[in-house]
């Protein structure tokens, strides 16, 4: 079998799809994607593809994803990482078809039967919020997770920290104890503040704190591991496991969360989460992003031991006319029940591609940036 052509497809609201083809008519789908970064990503993929991959039996993936990195003088970061994402699962995709089992029964079966998924909510004051909480939970989520902060100065006020503390505070109270409720600063809050924060949450038992700091601000994790009770997260903006094996020789994380769309995919993801499991680290696998990628994580929760929860997007991040899962020809696919989710039983990743609705939204001009914020001196704030 030999790969022959492939096709990439940008999609509402942000994601890319491509499409890898062999000469067998086995066709193998993944989603390479940086959020705001679609066509520098898109150009890293056909650079690869056509420099390298084109020709090549799709088999052979160890061979394929050292090749991709070790072949180039210069490898890893968000872009060329996450193009190996979107292919490898392309690949793997190819691999369970053509022997006709799920990438879960490749990788050694399963561990498991479902995992918990958590649903994101957000609301600007804390009645929103803890509306938006109760709405979750009565759609059957036990997990849900929040934003610590907004807009964040570099040394704010007691009043922004309070206001931190009431949106979680109103939520606690709304759902109860039952809930597990994750915190995500997301990195907007500076290792000079990550502290009071935390301090200020504490009370209210928060399930993690994911990004108390920046990635490149790591070394202040230990620091604010001391000073709480709460497990701390890291790992969306890390993309292999060079990255990540810092922090587990430091100790001071509990819970990781790469993503098979940035962190190199289903091969590089499996042995970060091995990497992980050997430090006595928890793995909380990153998607907001679409059905492809979740696919991909599903695959891994289910050969993953120490995988606790999962990240979806269903609901969020999408207009009214563009949920994730209609790009999917079965869009139960998934099994979404009692806050829990199955993999699909199906070859591959499982899931069938609606081609056709995939081709008529890739005509739209897709354009997705994240808002820049500026502080009340006009410098830029983190987002």
């Amino acid at each position: 079998m030999k790969i022959t052509d492939y096709e990439l497809f940008a999609v509402p609201p942000r994601w890319l799809f491509l499409k890898l083809e062999t000469d067998a008519g086995i066709c193998g789908w993944g989603e390479p994607i940086v959020e705001g970064h679609t066509k520098t990503t898109r150009a890293a993929v056909e650079e690869i593809l056509d420099s390298y991959l084109i020709g090549k039996d799709p088999m052979e993936i160890e061979r394929h994803w050292q090749a991709m990195y070790r072949g180039r003088h210069f490898r890893g970061g968000p872009i060329l990482m996450s193009a190996m994402g979107g292919i490898d699962q392309a690949l793997w995709d190819i691999k369970g078809k053509a022997y006709d089992a799920p990438v879960y029964d490749l990788l050694g079966g399963r561990a498991r039967d479902r995992i918990r998924v958590y649903q994101w909510i957000g609301g600007d004051t804390p009645g929103e919020i803890a509306d938006a909480a109760e709405a979750a939970v009565d759609a059957g989520y036990r997990t849900l997770k929040l934003s610590a902060v907004s807009q964040f100065r570099r040394i704010d006020s007691p009043a922004a920290v309070d206001h931190a503390r009431k949106r979680l505070a109103a939520v606690r109270e709304r759902v109860g104890d039952e809930i597990d409720i994750g915190v995500d600063f997301r990195g907007r809050v500076t290792k000079a503040m990550a502290d009071w924060v935390a301090t200020e949450l504490d009370p209210y038992d928060p399930m993690f704190y994911e990004e108390p700091v920046l990635p490149e601000h790591a070394d202040a994790l230990a620091d604010i591991a001391a000073s709480t009770k709460v497990p701390l997260a890291i790992g969306q903006r890390l993309y292999s496991r060079w990255d990540f094996a810092p922090l587990f020789e430091a100790g001071t994380v509990d819970i990781v969360q790469p993503s098979p769309s940035h962190a190199g995919g289903i091969s590089e993801v499996r042995k970060i989460a091995s990497s992980a499991e050997s430090a006595d680290v928890l793995v909380s696998l990153h998607c907001p992003l679409g059905p492809l990628s979740l696919a991909a994580c599903l695959q891994l929760d289910m050969v993953t031991p120490n995988s606790i929860v999962q990240a979806q997007s269903l609901d969020i991040h999408q207009p009214a006319d563009n949920d994730l899962l209609a790009y999917l020809a079965e869009p139960d696919v998934f099994g979404f029940t009692d806050g829990y989710v199955t993999a699909p039983e199906g070859p591959g990743l499982g899931i069938e591609v609606d081609e056709a609705v995939v081709r008529e939204q890739a005509s739209a001009r897709i354009n997705w940036q994240n808002p820049i914020w500026y502080h009340d001196d006009g410098s830029v704030a983190e987002w």
